[in-house]
């Protein structure tokens, strides 16, 4: 079996944490000596007229797509948004990856944070002012799929648009505006100075201009960004690479609204371009022939297609056709196709926990007690063997090893206790599940979320004494479920299936990032306590066993036995992924897959289908 196991766990725990300071900037020179006054001379004869300099022409270019090397591939779901300060799935962030350029990135191999956006950076002594030196050779562009033509953008005086500071400095500082209503807004805030103070401003629509002055993001020119924390994270740099920091189009977006990153209007910078999207049917990029040669990637792809299907079952049987490159394998084929197509296997340890998430604030589980007793009743064990087939290991709180703070697996969190279960429930005032009300349980689509949502019933009915009548189930396409999900008590489910995979490789990035009560106001609904101070502590100090420590402790108070419980954490995936081998890839642990490089054998692809 070709098994990629492409990430030395220990190395990226290193490599994450290292921060690539330049030294620090040279002292400045003393001031001359005092010099003569040098006495004023009226001039001979006036001055020469300034030699006007012609405009520089944009770039532009007509792509060729001659027997282009493409990828086929499919999804379940429509892309939620294009936006990168919206992003917050997999899907859009995959393909924010593509189409907009980055503050940094990092080497699929070794973790390690590379330049991007910005070729190199320097950090204060006191480890708070960040000052990366951005490189602005990178066009921005709009492409015409019916002409395939790539054009430059120009400014209101003609001249061509590049990427600059202030591009990126608007871009972080519009993921700091209450009115976006982004998700990772709140992941972002709290490492920025002055972020928090406009995002959490007590009257959205008229936060003063000074507020969104002083956040600690500044282009002093259009090379050097400037970017102040309010403490010392340790974890900075490496949350760099991430979208919600991407440098986005101003003018782009006050012209067009909301509908800026449509096709058709949107406006764009990195490796890829836009060149179809219909909503819920499909969408197609192609390389981007303007962006500078060192940042093309090194892969060989010209076009990638992404069709929308209805399910899992229906992708993985395009790929037994050779119509697609890669697809997941359904639960009920698993076995089969690990017997037959051994070579064409992977397996791909992203670190993403799956959950079962709790809302609050919504009777019955604004009751801790019933919380636990969800979450206990539930064989983590059983669950991966049977259900999953080894694809995951089973996970009794939230953040997965290689991530730096993170407690041995099965150190901290009840996991699958039924006594412990049962009793919880008793605590709450339904022993035996008597007199429990109807509840609700929203799913992503596909049947094997359904299967999850079945095993889930089947033990809290053996281990509580709960029907799955009285459980409700409905399934969503994953984007449907994100927008339900933020939804209030009256209209929002009790429970949904949800997971969370890394942006970084930082406890902070899970228990700060997801679980802060700041952070899931929009889904969970949590009121802040005594276990959000202990993350800002941890978050802020410099201490390295001080925070694993802390973390500790604050993985027991979420899901120890007295813990808060938000959700049920079940299993860290490992999942088996059917691939051709003509395509060879390495997939990305944080943030978007690097599409640009990728390669494909053409040749190979081809003798496949003229099977």
């Amino acid at each position: 079996m070709k098994k990629t196991l492409w990430m030395v766990l220990g190395l990226l725990i290193v490599s994450s944490l290292i921060l690539t300071a330049c030294g620090s900037p040279a002292p400045a020179p003393e001031a001359p000596a005092e010099e003569a006054p040098v006495e004023e001379v009226a001039p001979t004869e006036a001055p020469a007229a300034p030699t006007e300099v012609p405009k520089p022409e944009p770039m532009s270019a007509t792509i060729a797509l001659d027997n282009p090397v493409t990828f086929h591939g499919y999804s379940t779901t429509d892309i939620p948004t294009l936006d990168p300060q919206l992003g917050e799935d997999v899907v859009s962030i995959n393909y924010i990856e593509q189409l907009f350029v980055h503050l940094t990135n990092y080497d699929l191999d070794t973790a390690e944070i590379v330049p991007e956006g910005a070729t190199s950076w320097e950090v204060s002594d006191d480890g708070m002012t960040y000052t990366f030196t951005i490189r602005t050779d990178i066009p921005w562009v709009t492409y015409n799929s019916d002409t395939h033509e790539v054009v430059q953008e120009v400014d209101a005086d003609g001249y061509p648009r590049f990427v600059t500071a202030h591009d990126f400095e608007y871009g972080i500082k519009r993921s700091c505006d209450p009115n976006l209503g982004a998700y990772y807004s709140s992941v972002i805030a709290p490492q920025i100075v002055g972020c928090e103070d406009t995002l959490y401003y007590d009257d959205p629509e008229n936060v003063p201009d000074e507020m969104y002055d002083a956040i600690g993001a500044e282009a002093v020119d259009d090379e050097t960004l400037v970017i102040t924390l309010p403490f010392p994270a340790s974890y900075f740099l490496s949350m760099t690479p991430m979208w919600p920091l991407a440098a986005v189009p101003s003018w782009a977006i006050e012209e067009n609204g909301g509908n800026w990153a449509e096709d058709g209007t949107i406006v764009t910078d990195g490796r890829y371009l836009l060149d179809q999207w219909i909503h819920g049917v499909g969408r197609t990029v192609v390389r981007n022939p303007l962006m500078p040669e060192d940042m093309q990637g090194g892969g060989n792809i010209d076009v990638f297609v992404t069709n929308v299907v209805p399910d899992a079952t229906t992708g993985y049987a395009l790929w037994l056709n050779g119509e697609v490159e890669t697809s997941g394998i359904p639960d009920a084929e698993l076995e089969n196709h690990l017997a037959e197509f051994p070579e064409e296997t992977i397996q791909i340890p992203d670190l993403a926990v799956f959950y079962i998430a709790f809302r609050e604030t919504k009777p019955p589980f604004d009751d801790v007690h019933v919380r636990r007793a969800f979450s206990a009743a539930f064989d983590r064990e059983t669950f991966n063997e049977t259900v999953r087939q080894g694809q995951g290991l089973p996970m009794k709180h939230f953040a997965p090893p290689g991530i730096f703070g993170a407690p041995p697996i099965n150190e901290v969190g009840v996991g699958y206790d039924p006594e412990y279960a049962a009793a919880e429930l008793a605590a709450a005032g339904y022993p035996n599940c008597e007199g429990f009300p109807q509840v609700s349980l929203l799913g992503y689509s596909g049947q094997s979320t359904l299967n999850w949502i079945e095993f889930a019933q089947a033990n809290w009915a053996e281990n509580l004494g709960c029907s799955p009548d009285l459980i409700t189930v409905e399934q969503q396409s994953f984007s449907e479920l994100l927008a339900t999900t933020k939804l209030d008590d009256e209209e929002a489910p009790n429970m949904w299936t949800l997971g969370w995979g890394p942006d970084y490789a930082d406890e902070n990035n899970w228990v700060g990032d997801v679980l802060h009560c700041d952070n899931t106001s929009e889904r969970i609904r949590r009121t802040c306590g005594d276990i959000d101070a202990m993350i800002e502590q941890a978050r802020s100090s410099t201490d390295p066993e001080e925070r694993i420590q802390l973390y500790s402790q604050i993985e027991d108070a979420f899901f120890g036995p007295e813990g808060e419980v938000p959700f049920a954490p079940l299993y860290v995936r490992i999942g088996f992924v059917a691939e051709h081998d003509w395509l060879t890839r390495t997939p990305a642990l944080f943030g978007g897959d690097q599409w640009y490089t990728w390669t494909i054998d053409q040749e190979a692809q081809a003798a496949f289908g003229a099977e």
